[in-house]
């Protein structure tokens, strides 16, 4: 495969904790007593993977495929909206290969749940949870990510052409 048949885009999102909870974080609900608030359920790291799959393959951002003015996102799924930038990057040639997202958090502790992520994350990217890396690291208490006022997420996405 040439050069040209690869692609890579970034994404990243951060959302402030607001009570009641549960926490959605990649597709995964997880008890807590706060959400991440945001217009849709606030899913930072779904957030930040449909950017990175977005970006990679040049067709806008999540703010311009899910408006936060537009009432019919309130409350939205992410994974579903992973699931439509999925589908927007194949409409124009590219189809995702391999997914990596970095989970800044003081809470919740993310390697009990890291499994579900990679399975609710690959089934949206349409890859086996193999092509999904999904890591959790604190912020050794520093800002506030350190505070436990919130959460950050960093994604890469690596796309492939789907054209002969």
């Amino acid at each position: 495969m040439s050069a040209s048949g690869v692609r890579v885009g970034i994404g990243y999102d951060s959302h402030s904790f607001a009570p009641p909870g549960p926490l959605v974080l990649g597709g995964v609900p997880i008890p807590s007593d706060v959400h991440l608030a945001g217009h849709s359920d606030g899913d930072a790291a779904a957030h930040a993977i449909t950017d990175a799959v977005l970006g990679a393959a040049g067709v806008g951002d999540i703010g311009e495929l899910f408006s936060d003015r537009d009432q019919q996102n309130k409350n939205r799924d992410s994974i579903e909206m992973l699931r439509v930038a999925v589908a927007r990057v194949a409409s124009v040639g590219w189809r995702v290969q391999q997914v990596d997202v970095v989970i800044v958090a003081e809470k919740p502790k993310i390697s009990s749940h890291r499994e579900l992520m990679r399975a609710r994350l690959g089934d949206a990217l349409g890859v086996p949870p193999e092509s999904v890396s999904v890591k959790g690291k604190t912020n050794e208490g520093m800002g506030w990510i350190g505070r436990g006022e919130g959460i950050a997420c960093i994604a890469v996405a690596t796309l492939v052409s789907i054209a002969p």
